[in-house]
């Protein structure tokens, strides 16, 4: 028994370990815009800006894009357990922030800041989900795809290929589930936020969201890819690759 407790507290604090190094790695701009996204994206999401009887869209999609393009920059220099890992840190951050401003709405009892923050837990849930399945499925895709590509994968087309296509898929999966579960499931259990989509919404949704946050990558994974190859040539986040970084 005491041999084997040993030896998760010994995989626990390597576990802690590895995550220490990587986000010291990481440069700090795209951890931060990372998870600002995120927390951003929770109370964006409240707000619909299209809703028509086929489709409904919501103010998140500004700028949900810009977390699967940090996620692809991630997986191209440090690889899919780096992605991975920083995708459940920053979920957690995410958990924290909204108990922070639930806690908030529900102390200061100010009817204005309810409206925004009241509904929250059902936004936070339904995101939580969506965005572990689909930075998973990004993340995976992104690096299988990768190392499918044999000729001059260090390329601008090689990058452009693995973003568009993890991207895609990534996106349909996160606003579909995403909508399904705050505007569907969750949304007529009181104390959720009041919005209520179709299927054929949620669907349209998914599908409309995914093109158009893939368009909007197209135009900014230029930068994207000239970060990726300043990571490689200064040798970014070196510590992490030589220890961990095996694929």
């Amino acid at each position: 028994m005491n041999r084997e407790r040993g030896r998760l507290l010994s995989f626990i604090r390597e576990k802690f370990k590895m995550m220490a190094i990587l986000l010291r790695s990481i440069p700090t701009i795209i951890v931060v815009l990372f998870v600002i996204t995120l927390v951003s994206m929770n109370f964006l999401a409240q707000f619909t800006i299209v809703n028509l009887p086929w489709l409904a869209l919501n103010a998140g999609i500004s700028i949900s894009w810009l977390s699967f393009l940090s996620l692809d920059i991630v997986s191209k220099h440090f690889g899919l357990r780096a992605s991975n890992i920083l995708s459940v840190i920053a979920m957690f951050l995410n958990l924290l922030f909204a108990l922070i401003f639930l806690l908030v709405s529900k102390i200061l009892n100010i009817e204005e800041l309810d409206l925004i923050l009241g509904g929250q837990w059902s936004i936070l849930l339904a995101s939580s989900l969506a965005f572990l399945l689909s930075a998973l499925t990004n993340n995976y895709a992104n690096v299988f795809i990768g190392k499918k590509i044999k000729s001059n994968p260090d390329s601008a087309k090689a990058f452009m290929i693995r973003s568009y296509i993890s991207t895609l898929l990534g996106q349909i999966i996160d606003n579909f589930m995403f909508v399904f579960l705050a505007f569907m499931v969750f949304s007529y259990i009181p104390g959720a936020t009041p919005v209520h989509y179709t299927l054929l919404q949620c669907i349209g949704c998914s599908i409309a969201c995914a093109f158009i946050e893939l368009f909007i990558e197209i135009i900014f994974s230029p930068i994207g890819y000239k970060v990726s190859k300043k990571f490689k040539e200064n040798n970014v986040g070196q510590e992490y690759n030589d220890l961990y970084n095996k694929e």
